[in-house]
């Protein structure tokens, strides 16, 4: 390997996939290491990603990459994401947080102990609140995906206070772009949307609870900040990776069909209602800011538009 080289775990995910974009374009010249569970390959353009197939819940393995080749700094975005479908499968959310969380830190240990890791975490860990939360705020998980995450973070913060090792603890609260997933409500929308628009469905758009206010930020922000926290953040500290603001689903939802001519009906599904979904979630980025320099950039229309876009385009190539 050669002497500078960056490893992303989780790299053919959504995020995963913009960070790898990201990374090339800011570093074209250096070699990026794309983990992956399978040999599926992410959405990610750049020609200098080398890629593997490692299972994080396999200790072993992980040890023999790690020590194959030896990362100088690694972004930790390997999990699940999804809070929803964590209430029906809560054990696996915590293997993949924890346990996965455990054998990188480990093998980092082993094998790589001056390596820079950023372990991805979640605004989600915090207690509710009607306010933006920053970094010292009560942490109160109320859903089997925030428990996860929140063993995750604290793993990492022990693994830099007591291990020695170089530890940076992001906590992103939502975030929205091109290639995400339909299962997330504002790519739901948007398919929904796309689909209406080209007659493959009827004029109906299935919502869940449109009273949530949410801090999002656009993906290609959010990996911009991990990249800064990458180079500046210290080493054993948390830091919010969010807006600062909140926006209500419905609101959101209105500015994505003032983007299309489509006339439509909402229709709430009984299946897109969390058992305990949080009224307001939104966080405080002033430590990152101030310590960074990093601040969300690309305005949320601009993100609906592209999200919106990325749909239409998606629809029109399968069809």
């Amino acid at each position: 390997m050669l002497q500078g080289s960056t490893l992303v775990t989780g790299a053919a995910g959504f995020a995963g996939a913009h960070l790898l974009n990201h990374l090339s374009r800011a570093t074209p010249s250096r070699i990026l290491h794309g983990w992956a569970r399978s040999s599926a390959r992410s959405g990610a353009t750049s020609a200098n990603v080398q890629w593997s197939s490692v299972d994080m819940l396999d200790g072993a393995a992980v040890h023999r990459a790690i020590a194959d080749a030896p990362p100088t700094e690694v972004y930790h975005l390997a999990g699940a994401s999804h809070t929803g479908a964590s209430w029906q499968h809560p054990a696996a959310y915590l293997e993949i947080h924890v346990s996965g969380t455990h054998h990188l830190l480990e093998a980092v240990r082993a094998h790589a102990p001056t390596c820079r890791v950023l372990v991805i975490s979640s605004g989600m860990i915090y207690r509710p609140q009607d306010h933006p939360v920053n970094e010292d705020a009560a942490l109160g998980p109320v859903s089997p995906y925030a428990l996860s995450k929140l063993a995750e973070d604290q793993l990492a913060l022990y693994a830099a206070a007591h291990d020695d090792l170089d530890v940076v603890v992001a906590r992103p609260f939502n975030h929205i772009g091109p290639g995400q997933a339909p299962t997330f409500a504002a790519s739901s929308f948007a398919r929904q949307i796309a689909e209406i628009e080209c007659g493959a469905k009827p004029a109906t758009i299935a919502v869940g609870n449109l009273d949530a206010a949410r801090d999002i930020s656009d993906v290609r922000d959010v990996v911009g900040g991990y990249a800064a926290l990458m180079r500046s953040g210290r080493t054993g500290a948390a830091y919010n990776v969010c807006r600062g603001q909140a926006v209500r689903m419905c609101d959101l939802l209105d500015q994505l069909l003032a983007l299309s001519s489509s006339r439509v009906e909402l229709v709430q599904d009984p299946a897109r209602l969390r058992p305990n979904d949080l009224p307001f979630l939104a966080g405080d980025p002033a430590r990152i800011r101030t310590e960074t320099g990093w601040s969300a950039q690309i305005p949320l229309q601009q993100t609906l538009t592209d999200l919106l876009d990325h749909w239409r385009r998606t629809l029109a190539a399968a069809h």
